[in-house]
């Protein structure tokens, strides 16, 4: 008989799951809030319109008022407009008989050691050929590929593609663009992640290892027995707003709270 499914995963809780499995606790399992500053709220905000503007022009829906209300986002499009012919290929002559499936925000789940595991594609461009994943990101192109190849977001998307069509490792690959610009420049940068049979066996080892420590973690935590903590000297606990629930500041004058008299009176 089939297992039911345990829980959905993302990405970005596998990469979180990875780096501190207790704070995955209190995030997903005890849905824990995690307030970031207000900086980071604003670049998470200004890259979901973007997401939301790119998806609304590949379903051909009106955009004009989206990018008259925001000037980053009419500076960013419009450097993707310029690039366009290179970032999605329209430069290249097509088959008209065989023209490429394309779908922006493409939607696949693939069940494994009974998770399901999910995957939204900014856009996914498919011939019977090969298959390209492009990934909009708003911020700068990172100085160091190899870290951006590690994170499970390039793990994960090619091999649940791969998992679930007919496509070969070696016909899928992972393009990022990337809409920040460096100093004075405003053409959009990208980084391509070939993929491979290596790669895609690596991924599912790894993948396999993980889920299986979540299954004892999730098993423990059920008898009472939290998820395991980082080291104590581990740097991320500097940046964690669960620093202090996890018993992990050093600095108490860190966390000190205002006195009575520093606190505006609320009027009623």
């Amino acid at each position: 008989m089939k297992q039911p499914c345990r829980m959905r995963l993302s990405q970005g809780q596998l990469n979180l799951l990875e780096v501190c499995p207790r704070k995955f606790q209190h995030t997903y399992l005890e849905q824990l809030s995690s307030p970031g500053d207000t900086e980071q709220q604003e670049r998470l905000l200004a890259g979901s319109r973007f997401h939301l503007l790119m998806q609304q022009w590949e379903m051909g829906l009106p955009i004009a008022a989206m990018l008259r209300e925001d000037e980053q986002l009419n500076r960013w499009f419009g450097a993707f407009v310029e690039a366009e012919p290179t970032i999605l290929g329209t430069d290249a002559p097509a088959d008209p008989s065989n023209p490429p499936f394309r779908q922006s925000e493409h939607l696949r789940i693939l069940d494994v050691e009974g998770y399901l595991l999910t995957v939204i594609y900014d856009l996914l461009i498919g011939s019977e050929a090969q298959a390209q994943i492009l990934d909009w990101k708003t911020y700068p192109k990172p100085g160091r590929a190899e870290r951006l190849a590690q994170n499970w977001q390039s793990r994960l998307y090619p091999f649940v593609l791969v998992e679930t069509s007919h496509y070969t490792p070696e016909q899928v690959s992972m393009i990022y663009w990337f809409f920040q610009s460096q100093g004075d420049a405003i053409e959009p940068q990208s980084l391509k992640l070939s993929y491979d049979r290596t790669k895609h066996e690596q991924t599912r080892r790894e993948l396999t290892q993980l889920l299986d420590q979540l299954d004892g973690w999730l098993d423990r935590y059920e008898r009472g027995e939290p998820f395991p903590q980082v080291p104590v000297a581990a740097e991320p606990c500097d940046r964690c707003s669960f620093a202090w629930r996890c018993q992990r500041v050093r600095d108490e004058a860190a966390i000190a709270l205002p006195s009575l008299g520093a606190i505006a009176e609320i009027p009623l």
